[in-house]
């Protein structure tokens, strides 16, 4: 099913919509801005597993493959994963924007969503539709980018719901999307490390490993 959202001004009822797909352990499609994502409720362990099994058909990944997660902003972020000094202040300037950020993890994370390293990957996006999700919802969306089989990032809804529409409950239709991965830094070790170089600019950290 396609729901149609304004991307700039996401309509209250169909949220409302979305939340109740959400909470009903389904898997949901929508915009961010940097590709199209496919998540659930962190918080219901069956559709994270479900997330995590399509993330395995499409990717050729392992089922257990970490998921990163969407929060609402910093203050949110900080309930999930340990924010250094440093890690704030650079969080504080880069959010909400094209980055994902590795922070350890605390105990408020589902183990299911935690990797051997106990880290989590984090997002906040620069874009209305998900942040609305998370704000309705009360808690974080797990993530994963839309992919086709070949592994190509898919721009728009109407791919997903060809591909994917068996897979996934509800797709929100929120325009097209001009697919670039999120930039990727790990700050849960002493020096941040740039991990995948995407959409997201680096030059306002004040340094960072390459790796």
């Amino acid at each position: 099913m396609i729901l149609q959202i304004n991307e700039e001004h996401p309509q209250p009822r169909r949220i409302d919509q979305v939340i109740e797909t959400l909470t009903a352990g389904g898997l949901v499609a929508y915009p961010t801005d940097t590709v199209y994502g496919i998540g659930c409720d962190i918080f219901n362990k069956q559709a994270v597993e479900r997330l995590q099994q399509l993330v395995c058909e499409i990717k050729g990944e392992s089922k257990h493959s970490p998921l990163s997660f969407i929060c609402k902003d910093l203050s949110n972020i900080a309930e999930y994963a340990f924010v250094s000094d440093y890690a704030y202040r650079s969080l504080r300037r880069m959010l909400p924007g094209p980055y994902t950020f590795v922070l350890e993890a605390t105990k408020l994370v589902p183990r299911v969503m935690r990797n051997k390293r106990k880290t989590v990957g984090i997002r906040v996006p620069d874009t209305p539709i998900p942040l609305a999700m998370v704000e309705r919802l009360g808690n974080p969306v797990a993530n994963s980018s839309a992919t086709d089989r070949d592994g190509e990032l898919i721009p728009d809804p109407w791919t997903i719901e060809d591909l994917y529409g068996h897979a996934v409950d509800l797709v929100i239709d929120g325009g097209y999307v001009f697919p670039e991965p999120s930039t990727v830094i790990d700050f849960s070790g002493d020096y941040p490390q740039l991990l995948r170089q995407g959409k997201g600019a680096v030059g306002d950290l004040e340094y960072v490993e390459l790796i």
